[in-house]
Parts: structure tokens; sequence; C-alpha cells
């Protein structure tokens, strides 16, 4: 077969989030609004991915629906080889125990995603996510992470070595852009490396840019990140929705695919689906 014959490497998206409107049947928590001011539909997002060319979304369910998962299980549903989600969780609810080993029994879901920032982050260094680590592991649940302190997801890799843990956004939170920390938080990311259970989603890189499309002045976090990590634990994403009006759909693919020359195809075949389809078991 000739390479003008080998057939298109699939590109997954590590990140999306789609959401209805907020109705008083199914109101959004107060104090946190969207990052669009319509509604994000999967089938809005379905035509965005045909003109991009993006086979699959991995869709995590927004934070101002509250502790719900059910309209990205729809969209996983209604398109089983185009969507799947990585739910969401409340740790402080006293049932969250008994619902990890039946978790993945829910169609189109594969695993967890976490967020500790803000309030959330006391979660972490309070002890109240404590009981979850090992129960995840032993339930055999990918957990996505946002925020947090890096030192104690090193503690938690290296105490739960069959824990798939994933770091999304490379580590890096909106607030760190306006503080000048963006290198520091890579740094500690970087850290995180030597764990062989431990990943990295590229994503959200036009959110943490000050520059304009083709943003370089991510280029360097994201060639160490995979210089260190490895590509088959590095995923590109896009978390569109939030640096929405900072590039189109088709830019953030071709972001990866054509501005980063220090990628080799067999690198890009991994990071853009390869990698992430085989971390999540999504076959």
């Amino acid at each position: 077969m000739s390479q003008n014959d080998r057939p298109r490497p699939i590109v997954v998206d590590s990140q999306v989030h789609i959401w209805r409107a907020e109705t008083p049947e199914r109101p959004w928590v107060p104090g946190r609004p969207p990052q669009l001011p319509e509604p994000f539909s999967y089938e809005k997002l379905l035509g965005m991915m045909d003109e991009a060319g993006v086979d699959r979304v991995i869709i995590v369910p927004p934070s101002w629906e509250g502790e719900r998962n059910d309209y990205g299980l729809e969209a996983a549903a209604r398109y089983p080889n185009r969507f799947a989600v990585m739910g969401r969780l409340s740790l402080l609810n006293p049932n969250a125990a008994s619902l990890l080993p039946r978790w993945k029994e829910q169609p189109g879901m594969l695993g967890i995603r976490l967020t500790f920032h803000g309030p959330q982050l006391e979660l972490l260094t309070n002890g109240s996510a404590d009981w979850f680590w090992p129960a995840a592991e032993k339930a055999g649940l990918p957990v996505m992470v946002l925020g947090g302190i890096k030192s104690r997801f090193a503690a938690i890799a290296e105490r739960h070595p069959g824990l798939v843990l994933i770091v999304d956004h490379m580590g890096l939170l909106l607030h760190m852009v306006k503080d000048g920390t963006v290198s520091r938080a890579i740094d500690e990311t970087l850290q995180l490396a030597k764990y062989p259970n431990v990943s990295v989603k590229l994503s959200s890189a036009p959110a943490y840019s000050i520059k304009p499309y083709p943003y370089p002045d991510m280029s360097d976090h994201i060639r160490r990140l995979v210089e260190a990590f490895g590509p088959q634990r590095c995923y590109w994403g896009t978390d569109m929705t939030n640096p929405f009006h900072k590039a189109t759909y088709r830019q953030r693919v071709t972001h990866f695919t054509e501005e980063l020359p220090f990628l080799t195809e067999e690198e890009k075949e991994w990071i853009m689906g390869r990698a992430i389809l085989q971390r999540l078991g999504w076959n």
C-alpha cells in the first residue's frame, strides 16, 4: 500500500462540553455561567466535526449543569461511533462509592472527570477525595483531573499504579495566563511524566495563548510535554467552547497537524486520536 493509499489517521477530540438550555426542570448551578450565551448541542457539534474532519469527541459534561451526565450519554447513545463520555461524579455524594463498580455499564461511559480548583480544591486537600483513588483503581476507571496540586497527584499516581490518571489542559488553569505562571505550571506537569499511569491532554491551547493562531507561545510547552510523556501519553483536544472566539474548529485541528514542525507524522497519529482511544479503551 502506498503512502497515498493509507487510510487517514483517526482524529479524536479529548474534550468538548455540550449542554442544553436552562429550564425550571433542568436548573443550572447558581453563579456558574455557561461558556457561551446559547446552548451548545451535540447536533451542532456533529456538524462542526464533519466540517473540520474530526471523527470522534469525548464529551465532558460542564460544571454549570451540575453533577449530571444525561445529555452526554444521550449523544453517545444516538451516535456511539462519534461520542463517548467522561462523566461527572460528586465525591461528596454518600452513594458515590457504590456507583463506581458499575460506572462503565452506562452505555457510552468511559470514565470520570474531576475538577479541583476554587472551592473544589479543598476536596483534594482535606481528605474528602482520599477514598476515591483506590476505588477508581479497583473499578478500572480512567480519571481526568482539572486543576489540583501536582505533588498530590504524584503521590496518588505512585500509590495507585493501576489508576489511569489524565491531567487536563497541560495542567493549566485560566488564571495562570493573567498571573504569568503558565511556564511554572508546565514544569510541575512535567514532573508527573515519570509515572507511567499518568498522561496529559494537550488541550485548550488557544485559551492559554496570548498570541493569535497558530499560538506560537504554546509551541515550546507542547514540545516539552511530548518529549517528556511521549506521544502515546499525550492527547490533542480543543475544549472549544471555552476559547470559542479564538479559532475555528478546523484551525484547532491544523494547529497540531500543520503548525508544529517538531512533531513527526507518527507522533501526530498518536496525539491526534490513537493514544486517547487506547488509553480509555474506546474501541
